[in-house]
């Protein structure tokens, strides 16, 4: 590897599973400290058994991110456990979709709350910690480069049918990046968002007559896709298959690492050439 994380503390939300696992595996293998959060408890664990297992520094919360004051405790938590938060990835999100007349204000405000409400709370506790410190590390001649990492979708750039609430949550994380590139340039923050395609998760596997659900305020949310439309995304996409969690990581880890230092304000598709 031509770089090491060593020394720095990475934030993962939505960790338990899929892809945010697959990042904070990717972001300790590299040598960093690893804060993993999720909602579900049992998933959690075993991502911090595994990485612990395997000799690496990680500690968990768990916790609800749409709360507004649990971000402020995440990242209290992950400054006493480690001392720093250099690395922060806003991962956590789901989908509920419908057509939209059928997508109630709860629905679609949900949507916005998961993935533009959260990744800005979080970043907003950060904050104070990150430019406290690098108004002294430039004060004493030192640039030391801080990361933001969020995640989007293909759904939020090119809109996806069905998926109001969705695509305009992921199109409003990226109006979010932009702008956080611009603030915290001063403080050699880099600010990018990953896109993801279609991605062997959960949220991606076979919708059947066995499908899964997921909880989410009081709400039994069916998760999967209609195996007709999976099978019409790989036949358009160049590279004929959907992306693994390691791989969506790989995109990720470009970011988080020193090989991005003059990269901020950018949108990297991760979806093997795919467009809906």
């Amino acid at each position: 590897m031509p770089f090491s994380l060593e020394g720095k503390t990475a934030l993962v939300t939505g960790a338990g599973r899929g892809i945010g696992r697959a990042i904070a595996t990717r972001l300790a293998n590299a040598g960093a400290a690893v804060m993993v959060n999720d909602l579900d408890d049992a998933a959690l664990c075993e991502t911090r058994c595994t990485l612990r297992n395997a000799g690496h520094r990680v500690e968990r919360l768990v916790g609800d991110l749409v709360q507004p004051s649990f971000p402020d405790q995440l990242i209290e938590a992950t400054l006493s456990a480690f001392g720093s938060v250099d690395i922060v990835v806003n991962n956590a999100g789901y989908s509920w979709d419908n057509v939209i007349q059928k997508t109630s204000d709860e629905q679609f405000q949900a949507m916005l709350e998961i993935h533009v409400m959260v990744p800005f709370r979080v970043l907003r506790a950060a904050s104070t910690y990150i430019r406290e410190t690098a108004k002294k590390e430039i004060a004493a001649g030192k640039r030391v480069m801080r990361k933001v990492v969020n995640i989007t979708s293909i759904a939020g750039t090119d809109g996806n049918p069905g998926q109001a609430g969705y695509s305009t949550g992921k199109a409003g994380v990226i109006g979010l990046t932009k702008t956080m590139a611009k603030e915290w340039g001063r403080y050699n923050v880099n600010v990018n968002a990953v896109g993801f395609g279609l991605i062997e998760t959960r949220l991606a596997q076979p919708l059947t007559s066995g499908q899964s659900e997921i909880e989410m305020k009081g709400h039994k949310i069916q998760i999967g896709v209609q195996q007709t439309m999976l099978d019409s995304i790989k036949k358009a996409c160049p590279l004929g298959r959907l992306g693994t969690p390691e791989e969506a990581a790989g995109a990720v880890l470009f970011f988080c690492s020193p090989l991005s230092d003059y990269v901020t304000g950018e949108v990297l598709i991760c979806g093997g050439g795919f467009h809906f």
